[in-house]
């Protein structure tokens, strides 16, 4: 029990402890402080085997805090940066900085840092999962289909380059903030993708990383200046999202469409939830790409059945965004929905404006679209060549299983 307790406050309150700790002792000084919080954990696991604590919570937070002073008192000789602790908490006010505003301030803080466009893209994910949602080194590299050492290179590369480019441990003010946001919208939603459609080889739904970006996004609407179309619009397309996770793998363990899921079972409070954002994420005429995909999923939503989906609606939605964002993965999705209304003319149109290499992960996506395009069309050796050349290409055991049932249907 207490294990699971104690794995449980890991994920959910270490971040915010070592975002309070890094506020009080500076970012030169994080990956002391986030040995501090581990140890702390640590500690709590042996201790807690013969009683466990009042508020657990409150008794890690002081922890968490003690050690943090007991090593930079060891340390203070050895280093001039380090602030100054003569007089105890009272000098630097750190009780204050326990507070839930405080807490909530120094989160959005460490959000902003590990997002901060000058670090690498990938290495924005990975110190995004490790400093703020304390993930493992070796839950990030399973997350992201990555080899640990890879992982603990990335982290390294990104403290360096905080230290580099002397990089603020603050809330980004006036003309900087739409950039600095676009960037932490960004490392949000890939966070939210990844556990959505995961490319781990046996789970094809993360639950904990679609939580931990709407955990994120929501600390982001907490604060005025982060309030913007886009953050709203991007926590509304989470939302419709996550109303549908319970419904995309069934009791099997095999993999469900959208025509195959029950969705009498979709979350209606998330769905609700996600409907009054987005009303707030078009108060506005500024429209993001987060706005026309959540448009898109709300299509499939409203639909009572997946015969009754408006197919024109939805194609016109990811024209619209497709202007601004031309990537592979929304031709083929276009491609794809104009299967669905039987334009094959308009489908193999798309079709022929990609190239699978750029689809990278998912191209064998388009070797699978492909073949639903020939076995619509009856050309059945064709649709068998290109669902062949799919589970040649795809990861995920269940979505390979999912394609060898295709398969099969075809060969009968």
């Amino acid at each position: 029990m207490e294990t699971k307790l104690i794995d449980h406050l890991f994920r959910h309150h270490s971040g915010k402890m070592v975002s309070i700790l890094t506020r009080i002792f500076g970012l030169a000084n994080l990956e002391i402080i986030e040995d501090a919080v581990q140890d702390t954990f640590l500690k709590a696991s042996i201790k807690w085997r013969k009683q466990l604590p009042d508020n657990p919570e409150a008794w890690l937070t002081k922890a968490a805090k003690n050690r943090v002073l007991d090593i930079f008192r060891k340390i203070q000789t050895e280093r001039k940066n380090l602030p100054e602790l003569k007089n105890g908490i009272e000098t630097i006010a750190i009780n204050e900085l326990f507070l839930d505003t405080e807490i909530a301030d120094a989160q959005l803080r460490m959000i902003f840092t590990a997002c901060h466009p000058k670090l690498n893209a990938k290495d924005r994910i990975a110190f995004a999962l490790k400093t703020i949602s304390g993930f493992s080194y070796k839950e990030i590299s399973s997350a992201l289909l990555t080899k640990e050492t890879t992982i603990r290179k990335r982290i390294f590369r990104a403290r360096k380059n905080i230290q580099q480019h002397n990089i603020q441990f603050k809330i980004p003010q006036g003309k900087e903030l739409p950039n600095r946001l676009d960037s932490v919208l960004e490392v949000l939603y890939l966070i939210f993708n990844e556990g959505f459609h995961s490319n781990n080889k046996t789970t094809l739904v993360r639950k904990e990383l679609c939580g931990e970006a709407m955990r994120l996004c929501k600390i982001l609407l907490k604060n005025k200046h982060a309030q913007t179309s886009g953050t709203y619009a991007l926590f509304a397309l989470m939302c419709f999202h996550a109303a549908r996770l319970d419904t995309k793998v069934n009791t099997n363990n095999e993999i469900l469409d959208l025509k195959n899921q029950d969705r009498n079972k979709w979350s209606f409070p998330l769905i609700q939830l996600g409907n009054a954002i987005m009303d707030k994420a078009v108060e506005n005429d500024e429209f993001s790409s987060y706005h026309y995909e959540a448009a898109i999923i709300a299509e499939h939503i409203k639909a009572p059945n997946f015969e009754q989906t408006n197919w024109n609606k939805i194609l016109q939605w990811y024209q619209h965004l497709y202007k601004i964002q031309p990537t592979a993965s929304h031709l083929l999705s276009m491609a794809v929905v104009s299967l669905q209304s039987k334009n094959y003319i308009k489908a193999n149109y798309y079709f022929d404006q990609i190239n699978p290499e750029d689809l990278e992960q998912r191209a064998y996506l388009f070797y699978a679209a492909k073949s639903d395009y020939f076995s619509l069309l009856n050309k059945k050796e064709k649709a068998l060549k290109f669902i062949d050349i799919a589970l040649r290409k795809v990861t995920n055991n269940l979505e390979k299983e999912y394609f060898q049932k295709k398969q099969e249907k075809l060969l009968k």
